[in-house]
């Protein structure tokens, strides 16, 4: 049974997480701080008695000593416990990014996100077995989602739908420049995030993204076929077909031979 304790200076927010986490079966005791202060405290005697608990439901704003400066000290401890914020602003998304939180729920939460929390928790739940004892069963929670990511993935928080989701950078095909903001596409869809599309392709080189146009920034390993026609080139990303620049035309055909290891004089499909 997932250990969880709640953090909230408000006791109608603490009340309401602890009944909608108490509706699932694979919840167990539901511990409650009504401070960051107190969440220490109780972190502590949960550690001295050796009942870790498995993720701590933080409120941001707070007197005192708020959640995120609570979510620093809780990442220097040697395991430390995943954090999913719960706060009724959009904007600290990035901060929690930045301490690695689990997940960021806005109040009022809603059970289907809620839901989706427990299963990611319960996932990363792995108590190891007595000596002697066949490994427990797993938990009654519902399936859990994708696993975690390779350690040198990048976490990016999006908006999707009013609500502040995380995303891969592995799970991103293209990126659209829109304006203030760019457009990621992914398998399961798009969502946007306010950055230029400049920066994203200085931050993303290394990890296989190239410009191809001024609009479009394309991950090298979802290409699936460069495209000539009428002596101009495009690319099939993920399905899609993208222009390509004269200017990004010469470097994207030399980066894709060299990922295929032929020879610099082979020749891009004709379509």
């Amino acid at each position: 049974m997932l250990r969880i304790l709640v953090v909230d200076d408000e006791p109608h927010a603490r009340d309401e997480l602890v009944y909608l986490l108490g509706l699932h079966q694979g919840v167990g005791p539901v511990e409650c701080a009504a401070d960051g202060p107190a969440a220490l405290l109780a972190l502590d005697r949960a550690l001295a008695h050796r009942h870790p608990v498995d993720a701590v439901f933080l409120d941001i704003r707070m007197p005192g000593l708020d959640g995120l400066e609570v979510a620093r000290v809780l990442s220097r401890f040697a395991e430390p416990p995943p954090v999913v914020f719960v706060t009724a602003y959009d904007d600290f998304a990035v901060p929690a990014f930045e301490v690695r939180a689990l997940d960021y729920l806005l109040k009022p939460v809603r059970a289907e996100r809620l839901a989706e929390t427990v299963r990611r928790i319960a996932e990363r739940r792995t108590p190891p077995p007595a000596p002697g004892e066949p490994a427990p069963a797993p938990l009654p929670v519902p399936p859990a989602p994708p696993a975690e990511p390779p350690a040198h993935d990048e976490t990016i928080p999006v908006e999707i739908s009013g609500v502040t989701r995380f995303v891969q950078r592995s799970e991103v095909r293209h990126v659209e420049a829109c304006g203030d903001y760019v457009r990621l596409h992914l398998a399961s869809g798009s969502c946007l995030l306010r950055a230029p599309l400049s920066s994203l392709e200085e931050q993303w080189q290394d990890a296989g993204f190239v410009r191809v146009h001024r609009r479009y920034l394309v991950a090298t390993g979802h290409i699936e076929e460069l495209l000539a026609e009428s002596g101009r080139l495009s690319v099939r990303v993920a399905g899609t077909v993208l222009p390509v620049s004269r200017r990004s035309s010469r470097r994207l055909r030399e980066l894709m031979l060299s990922a295929s290891g032929l020879p610099r004089g082979g020749r891009a499909a004709h379509g």
